[in-house]
Order: C-alpha cells, then sequence, then structure tokens
C-alpha cells in the first residue's frame, strides 16, 4: 500500500512564503514524475509544476518565478516553495506521483492567500 501526504498548508498574506511537503511511503521500488497540482473553488484542477526523477521541471506560466518544485530521492519526498503568493493561488494543493509504474494522489492540503 502506497500513500502520499502532504502538509504545509495555511493561511498566508499575499506577498508573502510558504513551503508545502508531500511524502511517499509504503512498498516503493521506484518514484518517476512527481507533480504538483492545485483546485479553487469552482474550478478545474490544474497542473502547477512537475519534476522528473531526473530533476528536470516545469511550471505553469501563473507560478512561474515565483514557485520552485524540488525532490529529495532519499526521502521520497517532493516540495513546493511558494514565495510572492497572490490571492489568486488560493487553492488545495494536491501531490501526484507515479509510484511503481501507478498513479497515486494525496489528500491535499489548502493554501489560502489573504489580500
Amino acid at each position: 500500500q502506497v500513500q502520499l501526504v502532504e502538509s504545509g498548508g495555511g493561511l498566508v498574506q499575499a506577498g508573502g512564503s510558504l513551503r508545502l511537503s508531500c511524502v511517499a511511503s509504503g512498498s516503493i521500488r521506484v518514484i518517476a514524475r512527481m507533480v504538483w497540482y492545485r483546485q479553487a473553488p469552482g474550478k478545474q484542477r490544474e497542473l502547477v509544476a512537475t519534476i522528473t526523477s531526473g530533476g528536470s521541471t516545469n511550471y505553469a506560466d501563473s507560478v512561474k518565478g515565483r514557485f520552485t518544485i524540488s525532490r529529495d530521492n532519499a526521502k521520497n519526498a517532493v516540495y513546493l516553495q511558494m514565495n510572492s503568493v497572490k490571492p489568486e493561488d488560493t487553492a488545495v494543493y494536491y501531490c501526484h506521483a507515479l509510484i511503481n509504474l501507478m498513479k497515486y494522489w494525496g489528500q491535499g492540503t489548502q493554501v489560502t492567500v489573504s489580500s
């Protein structure tokens, strides 16, 4: 049984910073791509950032230059450093990973940015 558990969400003022974490646990042999998604109220879930097993990254245009995705393969973890946050970054943030060739989702962590 593989699980993804996110943490680090909360309330932050516009212009502030927040760091999200996601740790995978269970019977893990290989973790390929790891991804952060988000879903704002009334909107579809959208991709925020991806990172491959080799460390290559991609970002949504809306977060480029403000968010940084990273991973620690030894800890089976992926992180999202969120800087210069804006009210429009308010959403539930989900971790997604391809583990042992299967797709897994975390339960989500709420990020609320106040203006």
